[in-house]
């Protein structure tokens, strides 16, 4: 379920590769030991990162439900 919630992040986002795309890419994200923005990868930090946005990542707060916020975070676990 989480990998057909990130073809939306799929746009800006690589699953396959951390290249950066038009957004950094995802690969290893929870190996790494911060984010782009310096905070450390955690389950809270990401999803703040989905729900705020932050420079031309626009927010997902009210796009992705709960539940598809968690199947997300368990998807980008296995990358």
């Amino acid at each position: 379920k989480g990998k057909e919630v990130f073809e939306q992040c799929g746009v800006c986002h690589s699953a396959t590769t951390d290249q950066k795309k038009m957004g950094p890419g995802l690969k290893g994200l929870y190996k790494k030991p911060k984010l782009a923005n310096g905070s450390p990868v955690t389950d809270a930090s990401i999803l703040a990162m989905v729900n705020k946005g932050k420079g031309s990542m626009p927010a997902f707060a009210d796009v992705l439900s709960n539940e598809e916020k968690t199947d997300l975070l368990a998807y980008l676990k296995t990358l």
